[in-house]
């Protein structure tokens, strides 16, 4: 098992809202590599939402 440790703290540039959840959630890829993404909801949200998932380049470039 994979020993990822996760920041509870505020560790972005942008300031937090106070219109959104956010928490740190753990999943595993198609190549079974567990990543850790930042998932936010609108406060008081229920059912299922819409989603936009962005990524990073992992160290691969475009060029």
């Amino acid at each position: 098992m994979d020993n990822i440790e996760i920041t509870t703290e505020w560790d972005k540039v942008f300031p937090k809202s106070d219109k959104v959840n956010h928490e740190k959630i753990t999943f595993k890829n198609r190549y079974g590599i567990t990543l850790v993404a930042d998932l936010y909801k609108p406060k008081d949200s229920k059912g299922k939402l819409p989603a936009i998932a962005c990524a990073g380049p992992f160290g691969a470039v475009k060029e």
